[in-house]
Formats: structure tokens, sequence, C-alpha cells
């Protein structure tokens, strides 16, 4: 299967998607924090002179996706139905670890929209704590799962 975005002679193009008929579709995406022990403390006792860590870095990541379409340029605009992101503190790693699912009913799929939700709401994380703590490390951003559309499921083992 070739390259969709790119046209007969090379050059970039946005897909057109309109024969397509519009399904549910959903993608699961996550990525983590690495940071010092200390910073996690100061998050979780929502003692970060910011304001709330996660709450914040919440509200960025469900934004961040419904912008999508004007942050990546040949992503189509969609009309999301559900953005959900979630953390999940792990003071063993030291790391806080984000899932982001995003729905939609459409012709195109969302995963860059759950991607975008991770990116957005990790890079919140620094930017909230990153007087406290330089050396965080965003990592492991992928998609571990879709549904919809003609290609069917992903599930990232």
């Amino acid at each position: 299967m070739g390259l969709t975005h790119i046209d007969e002679r090379g050059k970039a193009r946005m897909v057109d998607v309109s024969a397509k008929e519009a399904t549910f579709r959903e993608a699961v995406a996550k990525g983590r924090v690495l940071l010092k022990t200390e910073t996690l403390d100061l998050i979780l006792a929502n003692e970060v002179k910011k304001g709330d860590v996660l709450g914040v870095a919440r509200i960025a990541g469900i934004l961040a996706a419904k912008k999508t379409g004007e942050l990546i340029p040949l992503c189509h605009p969609l009309n999301i139905t559900s953005v959900d992101v979630e953390f999940e503190p792990l003071r063993e790693v030291p790391c806080i670890d984000i899932t982001a699912t995003a729905r939609v009913s459409s012709q195109t799929g969302v995963e860059m929209e759950a991607l975008t939700a991770v990116s957005v709401a990790a890079l919140t994380i620094y930017d909230m704590c990153k007087a406290v703590d330089k050396a965080m490390t965003l990592t492991d951003i992928r998609l571990v799962k879709k549904t919809g559309g003609k290609s069917g499921v992903f599930v990232r083992e």
C-alpha cells in the first residue's frame, strides 16, 4: 500500500475522503513523563506553584485533540465526539503514564487526535513543573489501539 498523502507527482496532499462512509472510530494513545520522585510528590499533593498540574494537563490534552487539524498540516479537521485523558502516577518508576482516548463518527480516523492529546498533556506537565525539574523526559508516545474504518482494528501488544 502506497502513501496516501503523496500525489502522482510526489507532492504532499490532503487525502480526499469524501467518498468514504462515516463510521464510528476510536483511538487510544499512551505516553509517559519521567520525573523526580520529589516532583511527583509535589504534583500529587497539588503543591506545584502553577496550580493543579494534572487538571490543567487534562484540559490541555482535550483542547489539543480538538485542534489537531489546525496543528498537523494534512490532518482533516474532525468533529470529535469524545476525548478522555487519564493519568496514572507510578512512584516506583517514578513517572506519570498518560492515556488518551478519542472517539468520532467520521470518514477518517482519530489516531492523530489521541496522539496529540497525549503529547500536549505531557508538554503541559513539563511546562508546569520545569521550575523544579528540568530533567523530566517525555517518552513512549504511541498508538496502542484503533478501531473502525476500512483498515479495521489495530492493537499494539
